[in-house]
């Protein structure tokens, strides 16, 4: 015979506290991406996350069952832009009205060589670019100058088989190879065993800057795989 429920109280209690206690993460998460004052505005944001995803984890993880073109063996991509987005110095905007146009299809193809897929460019733009308060063209465009304003370091370019590594060791690299980045200021993330990415933090002029409390969410694994290049 299958154990009894306990009875009394007590049993009345736990499921009312489990759905309190559940109540309170689902509300921590959802205020995370709450506008400030109570809708998302194109233009109104603090500071920009660029995140930088290595493209070879994407594709063990996702891109490989999908057949992605950015997983083929013949490319090199190493690191790539996931996104640049516009952030509060509590929680972010995202989906935000805005007048201007959508992006061509000739645009967020151009996208690909930093981006590795026009389909990421588009769903960037439509969640965080339109957040940004340009159009397209300028938004793509500072996408670009943030790119070009970090150097990925030299050895995980050349990264040419499988390693473990902790997750400090890469953002210890990316403050070598890039001066001006102070600790508080990048980011390393993991999901599955795999470092997933590095995330900058940047003024609005695309300078280097602290990261606000809720965006200092680094990996906590004391070591991840980081796939070869491709």
């Amino acid at each position: 015979m299958p154990d009894r429920p306990p009875s009394g109280p007590k049993s009345r209690r736990a499921p009312r506290a489990a759905a309190a206690a559940l109540a309170c993460a689902l509300a921590a998460l959802g205020a995370q991406a709450q506008p400030r004052d109570g809708r998302h505005v194109a233009g109104d944001f603090d500071y920009y996350v660029l995140a930088l995803s290595w493209n070879a984890s994407w594709c063990l993880a996702e891109g490989d069952a999908r057949d992605a073109p950015q997983c083929d063996a013949r490319e090199d991509y190493g690191f790539t832009v996931h996104g640049l987005w516009p952030q509060y110095e509590r929680g972010w905007p995202e989906y935000c009205a805005t007048t201007a146009r959508d992006p061509s299809r000739r645009e967020t193809a151009a996208m690909a060589d930093v981006m590795a897929s026009p389909g990421l460019a588009w769903g960037q733009w439509k969640k965080h670019g339109r957040c940004s308060g340009e159009d397209p063209a300028d938004y793509f465009a500072a996408i670009r100058r943030a790119w070009a304003s970090i150097s990925r370091p030299e050895a995980l370019r050349r990264l040419g088989r499988d390693v473990r590594v902790a997750p400090g060791v890469v953002e210890a690299a990316f403050i070598e190879a890039n001066p001006s980045l102070q600790p508080d200021g990048v980011t390393v993330t993991c999901r599955d065993g795999l470092l997933r990415e590095v995330r900058i933090c940047l003024d609005r002029t695309l300078s280097p800057r602290a990261c606000a409390p809720d965006a200092q969410i680094d990996c906590k694994m004391k070591t991840v795989q980081l796939p070869s290049v491709r």
